[in-house]
């Protein structure tokens, strides 16, 4: 609970200055692939999280890695949370970030789960179509579930559409044994 308030905190913070600088997508970019890296090294995340090396090797180890690819905001937020220890809870920074900028930009995350994989075109054809049905514009989260043998299952915030074969084959079953 306490990473979670603490994620949405510092999260909130990199978002509004990245708002007042008018480069929302440029750190949120950032950030992302920053967590992606740390997760992607179980060396280097060890690393940066443990308690018995010393914070100046850490922030000299970031600089060295990091320090030509990211922007000096970005840069000096994981030299942040280096300090405060809380390089952990980055993903869920990362998240909340997300949600925070996806939200200014009013852009409605839809989940989307299927048995294959969602062609391009249809993925556009069903961005479009949600987006008319919501007003927003929409961005696809593509899942794979093979259980649902066919159709697919969308859920945005609190809402689910579920048009999959898996449903509509247990109503059936249902209403059959039913009568």
């Amino acid at each position: 609970m306490l990473n979670l308030q603490l994620a949405i905190k510092y999260s909130r913070a990199m978002f509004l200055l990245a708002q007042e600088e008018g480069k929302l997508v440029e750190y949120g970019q950032e950030l992302q692939s920053l967590s992606s890296d740390i997760e992607r090294t179980p060396e280097l995340k060890a690393y940066l999280e443990s308690p018995m090396i010393p914070r100046q090797a850490k922030q000299e180890a970031v600089q060295k890695i990091f320090g030509g690819e990211l922007s000096p905001i970005v840069l000096n937020f994981l030299r942040f949370l280096l300090d405060k220890q809380r390089v952990s809870i980055l993903g869920e920074i990362v998240q909340q970030y997300e949600n925070f900028a996806n939200e200014a930009q009013g852009i409605l995350v839809a989940d989307v789960t299927t048995a294959r994989d969602l062609s391009d075109s249809l993925g556009e054809r069903l961005m479009a179509k949600l987006g008319e049905v919501t007003g927003k514009k929409i961005k696809l989260r593509k899942h794979l579930d093979e259980k649902l043998l066919g159709g697919a299952v969308v859920r945005m915030g609190d809402k689910l559409i579920d048009g999959s074969l898996k449903s509509r084959m247990k109503a059936l079953e249902a209403q059959l044994l039913a009568d």
